[in-house]
């Protein structure tokens, strides 16, 4: 058996080592480093396969993030409801920006945000709402619009992580993820569903006003140059990053459907263990897979990750790797919880799912070169262990 990796990039591109190399090739040889034809060519076919009108490249997720916000023109003192179980990245923009981040609790079912617990938090300062897309599965955004009209909110979506999956409404409308709300953002980060081989992100909307908005401020403020017309940031994805991604693209939804295989190869493994609950698929309140289904699109699992119900995920996260099993715990500590983050307008009985969710989840190997060896192994392990 081959050695199980968390995520085998160099698995993966030793499939796609030429169209790769001839992307990398083509910027060596005209030196567009900055700006060149690949990152125009790669916006183009970004922007043709999420169906949207606006792909503005730029430098990391993180970026994506913040600049979204600056071009909505959210000022010191708003209010910004988001998840309170996901990465930093998403609060941290915010406070970096003299916002006010709100965080509350999720679904224990899909570990995005709760619908109820999102309303109950909005206040005459909310301006905005940030639902993640955690792991690759699309939040309730069917809810979240309607809350969102409401109440004159803008959406920013944080699509870090479900970058392909699709979303399908109430009325049966498909719609990718990151292209729902005013605004959606994505990070390219290498273990990504679609990453590149370095930093790189990008933002996407409909709105023209936005996008234009956006483009200045990801370099410098500038629309010609030397003339800057906003408070800009200088976030840009370099070319070699863009070819990467140009040559990957095509390649996405293969990817995508071949983590939904191994993620239903987990499933099946561990369906009759009573002490391991296993992802399920859920669009929004009316439409649930439970299971994978077989036209799943709506989750295209960038993590896989267990709950572990008999108290010994710690002991488990140890066993896999004494056993030369790759895992992660994603995450350890919520939000409200972190030094950075702490605020007295937080109750610990507002965050029931969160506490309970990081004491109990695992994340496994999970990437498109996982083959049936490594599964089983992987999975008997688990289920030797976890009884």
């Amino acid at each position: 058996m081959k050695k199980i990796q968390m995520v085998d990039l160099q698995g993966q591109y030793a499939k796609i080592k030429d169209s790769v190399n001839n992307s990398i090739e083509q910027v060596l040889n005209t030196s567009a480093y900055i700006n060149g034809p690949l990152v125009h060519e790669f916006q183009a076919d970004l922007e043709k396969y999420l169906g949207v009108k606006h792909v503005i490249p730029c430098a990391n997720g993180t970026d994506a993030l913040q600049i979204a916000m600056m071009g909505l023109g959210l000022e010191q003192g708003d209010e910004v409801i988001t998840a309170d179980f996901t990465f930093a990245a998403t609060v941290e923009v915010i406070a970096l920006l003299k916002l006010t981040p709100v965080l509350v609790d999720v679904d224990e079912d899909t570990f995005n945000i709760n619908i109820d617990a999102l309303k109950k938090a909005i206040t005459p300062k909310t301006k905005a709402i940030v639902p993640v897309h955690l792991f690759g599965q699309v939040a309730n955004m069917d809810a979240v619009m309607e809350i969102a009209k409401e109440h004159n909110l803008f959406v920013i979506e944080d699509n870090a992580q479900a970058i392909g999956a699709n979303y399908t409404f109430k009325n049966g409308k498909k719609q990718k993820a990151g292209t729902i709300g005013n605004v959606g953002t994505t990070s390219f980060f290498p273990s990504k569903n679609l990453g590149c081989y370095g930093d790189g992100g990008a933002i996407f909307t409909n709105d023209d006003a936005l996008a234009h908005t956006i483009r200045g401020i990801v370099n410098h403020g500038m629309y010609t140059r030397y003339y800057h017309d906003v408070v800009g940031v200088n976030s840009r994805l370099d070319s070699i990053q863009a070819g990467v991604l140009k040559a990957k693209l095509p390649l996405l939804d293969s990817y995508c459907n071949a983590r939904r295989n191994a993620a239903r190869f987990y499933n099946k493994a561990f369906a009759n263990n009573p002490n391991i609950i296993t992802p399920t698929t859920k669009s929004n309140a009316t439409n649930s897979c439970g299971e994978i289904c077989d036209v799943c699109d709506c989750h295209v699992f960038h993590q896989y990750t267990l709950q572990i119900t008999n108290g010994k995920r710690d002991e488990l996260h140890k066993h896999l790797l004494d056993s030369g099993i790759p895992n992660a715990i994603y995450y350890p500590v919520a939000l409200h919880a972190q030094k950075a983050y702490k605020d007295d307008r937080y109750n610990e009985t507002d965050f029931p799912v969160t506490n309970k969710l990081i004491q109990t989840v695992i994340s496994l190997p999970m990437h498109t070169e996982l083959d049936t060896e490594q599964l089983e192994f992987i999975t008997n392990t688990i289920n030797n262990f976890i009884k």
